[in-house]
């Protein structure tokens, strides 16, 4: 059985909740009104898999999962809204550590509650068994452990970029857990790395326009949402807009990054799939690397092994790194990774490969 444990204030809504997973066999859930009873809850009962409210009186859901976190981690994932001030509090949740999110209904929950069950079932089930990396917020637990707090993380603010020749591209692939490993990808990157980055990161379309904004601030590099057609420029990482799909398609004027509506043999969108096997259609193997990270699924792996049997390159996220080893763990095991590694080795390997 999975021990669960169901943050929320509002008392229809842990009633919502707990009849969704009431209805499964393989759960056993108890609840939680604040996030103080949360942490009580969690040294009793030490559940499995946490489901929390970002929006809470008192304690809120990020001060709780920084408790969580740094006292007792356990995966989490987070109930949010899909408003804007929501993608920026869920982005700060999974940079913190949570493992996933869930979207609230729009619209009242009572109403909005069965559309997203099967989502919320499947992603908690998944998070249940989501590996949290030894490494997660070491600093800061070992501080509480020896009595000095725990601060929250700095964020590092990023230059723009001096733009530089490039003949190639970056196609990276992930989903739960991307956004903290997109982060350990990218930051190391300088402004000039001559290559430009494609990114399907696998979210809703409200959220990788803040995902994209919050990467900018980190990074030295150059990150944008591909909303509309753009002109490929090294210096510059394309985020593919969420629940749509990115394609690279050659012009007059150069290679152009665009959105494309998501079509049905593609099960994830933004999808790695269909975005590495456009760029093969414009560009010749020798000039592409992929790069897949943590994710459930196997969205990317079928054609990241096409690309590396063409004698492209083609990058792993190792298992001892990877929140979910699903994508990147079905690329190894078709035969298909030039290299598996841990998240935090990529850059310094994309370094050396174009150096």
């Amino acid at each position: 059985m999975i021990k669960l444990l169901i943050v929320d204030d509002s008392a229809l809504a842990r009633k919502l909740l707990g009849k969704i997973f009431d209805a499964e066999e393989d759960f056993d859930v108890r609840f939680a009104r604040s996030g103080a009873e949360a942490l009580a809850e969690i040294a009793r009962d030490k559940p499995d898999v946490i489901t929390l409210d970002i929006n809470m009186p008192d304690m809120d859901g990020l001060a709780c999962l920084d408790r969580i976190m740094i006292e007792q981690p356990c995966p989490v994932v987070m109930v949010s809204s899909l408003t804007d001030e929501g993608a920026d509090l869920t982005l700060e949740a999974l940079r913190r550590g949570a493992v996933d999110f869930i979207s609230k209904p729009g619209r009242a929950i009572s109403l909005g509650i069965e559309a997203m069950s099967a989502q919320l079932v499947e992603k908690t089930r998944n998070a249940s068994r989501a590996k949290l990396r030894k490494s997660l917020r070491l600093r800061e637990r070992v501080r509480h452990s020896i009595g000095t707090g725990w601060p929250l993380p700095d964020a590092r603010p990023g230059t723009l970029p001096a733009p530089n020749q490039g003949h190639g591209l970056v196609l990276a692939g992930s989903s739960t857990g991307g956004p903290p490993a997109l982060e350990a990808l990218l930051t190391p990157l300088p402004a000039d790395f001559p290559w430009p980055i494609l990114v399907a990161q696998h979210m809703p379309a409200s959220f990788t326009g803040p995902l994209a904004r919050r990467l900018n601030q980190l990074c030295s590099l150059t990150i944008l949402e591909v909303t509309s057609p753009i002109l490929i420029a090294p210096g510059c990482v394309y985020i593919g807009h969420g629940d749509a799909d990115i394609i690279v398609e050659r012009h007059a004027e150069g290679l152009v990054v665009r959105p494309a509506a998501s079509l049905a043999d593609y099960l994830w969108h933004p999808s790695a799939d269909r975005l590495v096997r456009s760029a093969m259609e414009v560009l010749a193997p020798e000039y592409l690397i992929g790069v897949l990270m943590t994710g459930m699924g196997n969205d990317g792996a079928a054609a990241m092994a096409a690309l590396h049997r063409a004698g492209g390159r083609t990058i792993a996220e190792s298992e001892e790194t990877a929140v979910v080893w699903g994508m990147p763990g079905e690329l190894v095991r078709a035969g298909g990774a030039s290299l598996v590694l841990p998240v935090g080795d990529i850059a310094p390997q994309l370094r050396k490969l174009l150096a």
